[in-house]
C-alpha cells in the first residue's frame, strides 16, 4: 500500500476536522455560512471564505470521495516536488478554482444587473428584491441561484493535482469505478477536464450529479498544469523557483 506522504496527510485531517466542525458547530448552518465559498455580493461573503471553502465539504460521500483522490494522486506528486511545492500548487489550484466559477458567475450577473439599473433600480434594491424572492420571472430565479450561490469542497486543488499527475506520469493508466478499463493519464485527467467543460457551459452535469461547481475543476485543472507544466520546463534553468 503506498505510504501517504506528510503534507497530504496534514491536509485529510484539516478536511476532517473542518467537516467535523460543520456538522457539530450550529447544527450544520452556523459553521457553513462562516466558511463556506458566498457570491461576494451575498451579505454571507467573508474574504477568507476564499481559502477556507477548499476545506470544507457538504457531506461524508463527497468528503470520502475527495480525500481518497487526495491520497490517491496527491502522494506522488508530493513525493515528487517536495512539501513546500506541493502545498503551493494545492492551494494555487484551490484559488484558480474559485477564480474561474465566480468569475463565471458575474459573467451571468452582470448582465442582469445592468438591465435592472436600466430599469430604474438602484444596486440596493436589486439586492433587497432578488434576494427575498420578491421577484419569480426567469430573471429573478436566475439572480437568486447567483446570489444564494456557495463552493465548498477540495475538488478545484484536487484536479490541479490531478492535472500535475498527469504531467508526471503521462502514461500510467487509471480507471474509473463505474468504467474499469484502463485509460493512460495523459487522456484520462483531459477527458475528466473536458466533462467538466461541456457539463458547465451546458448546466446540465453528463453524469447527472447535481450542484456541482464545474467550473472550479476546470479552473483547478488547469491552475495545476499551468504551475507544473512551468516548474517542470525550468527544473533546470537558472531562473527556477526552488522552494
Amino acid at each position: 500500500m503506498m505510504r501517504i506522504s506528510d503534507t497530504v496527510k496534514h491536509l485529510l485531517i484539516i478536511n476532517v476536522i473542518m467537516f467535523i466542525g460543520t456538522i457539530a458547530i450550529g447544527d450544520g448552518v452556523l459553521f457553513y455560512d462562516w466558511f463556506a465559498m458566498h457570491f461576494p455580493k451575498n451579505e454571507a461573503f467573508k474574504p477568507w471564505q476564499i481559502f477556507t471553502h477548499m476545506f470544507m465539504h457538504g457531506g461524508p460521500s463527497h468528503l470520502l470521495f475527495n480525500m481518497f483522490a487526495l491520497w490517491m494522486f496527491g502522494t506522488p506528486v508530493e513525493q515528487y516536488l517536495g512539501g513546500k511545492k506541493f502545498l503551493f500548487l494545492y492551494l494555487s489550484a484551490g484559488l484558480g478554482a474559485v477564480a474561474l466559477q465566480i468569475g463565471y458567475y458575474y459573467f451571468q450577473y452582470l448582465p442582469m444587473e445592468a438591465q435592472a439599473l436600466q430599469l430604474g433600480a438602484t444596486h440596493d434594491q436589486i439586492i433587497e428584491v432578488f434576494k427575498d424572492g420578491k421577484v419569480f420571472t426567469a430573471i429573478g430565479q436566475k439572480f437568486n441561484e447567483i446570489y444564494f450561490a456557495s463552493m465548498v469542497g477540495a475538488s478545484g486543488c484536487i484536479m490541479g493535482v490531478m492535472a500535475a499527475f498527469a504531467l508526471m506520469n503521462p502514461n500510467a493508466e487509471l480507471m474509473m469505478i463505474f468504467l474499469p478499463i484502463p485509460i493512460k493519464a495523459k487522456y484520462f485527467i483531459p477527458g475528466i477536464i473536458l466533462i467538466d467543460l461541456i457539463s458547465g457551459v451546458s448546466g446540465q452535469s453528463i453524469f447527472g450529479y447535481g450542484n456541482i461547481a464545474h467550473f472550479a475543476h476546470v479552473g483547478g485543472a488547469v491552475t495545476g498544469f499551468l504551475v507544473m507544466w512551468y516548474w517542470k520546463k525550468t527544473q533546470f534553468n537558472k531562473n527556477r523557483w526552488d522552494l
